[in-house]
């Protein structure tokens, strides 16, 4: 289980990240379907197939810049809502790595804290209104809780993503396509939750394996 991860450590890690939302994307669309209109698993592939080809095309010298290179594509590859808010993540994210020459606990931590603040900035939403931040805000504050090591934040942050996705359920949509159904929304899980749990998940998974 890796204490550190280096660049190459790193830029494995994001594709293994991209490949694991590739992999759920039918889960993705089918979760949109029932709130949505069904295009958020088709936009969110379309992003991450860029980022692993962005990846591919010009290795990164450095940990932000490779965050930087995934966040790009994704805004430019996935289009939309979507798009502009994990591009985002990815983008303002990086500036936890800016300087580093590996990713420690402090770091992943501080990426998720960059990643939030910007997400809140961008989205101009706050918690309880079923988005992507009822997942991300919890895997920040667990990421920052918990102890030192980059696997224990890493662990807290995709558990804490797991439990906001599950609280979703309860949560009547204020905003974005699902804002329409209104309390027809309870009872399903926020798509966009649930990709930020795929990603954090898979990033738990690459160093837990490594």
């Amino acid at each position: 289980m890796a204490d550190t991860l280096d660049l190459s450590a790193a830029t494995a890690m994001l594709k293994a990240v991209s490949q694991a939302v590739i992999d759920q994307a039918d889960v993705l669309t089918d979760a949109d379907l029932a709130i949505g209109d069904g295009d958020h698993g088709t936009g969110m592939r379309r992003g991450f197939e860029g980022a692993l080809a962005a990846l591919d095309a010009t290795p990164p010298e450095s940990i932000d810049a490779a965050f930087k290179t995934v966040g790009m594509a994704i805004l430019s590859e996935t289009g939309g809502a979507a798009g502009a808010i994990f591009g985002t993540l990815f983008r303002s994210g990086a500036k936890g790595f800016a300087g580093r020459d590996t990713i420690d606990g402090g770091s992943f931590a501080a990426f998720l804290e960059a990643g939030l603040e910007a997400v809140l900035k961008r989205g101009g939403v706050v918690e309880g209104q079923k988005t992507i931040v009822d997942a991300l805000a919890p895997a920040a504050r667990a990421a920052k809780a918990a102890a030192g090591t980059l696997p224990a934040r890493a662990k807290a942050a995709a558990d804490g993503a797991l439990v906001g996705v599950e609280a979703t359920k309860g949560m009547v949509a204020t905003t974005g396509k699902a804002r329409s159904l209104g309390e027809r929304s309870l009872g399903h899980p926020d798509p966009g939750a649930i990709s930020a749990s795929i990603i954090l998940v898979a990033m738990h998974d690459f160093i837990a394996r490594n």
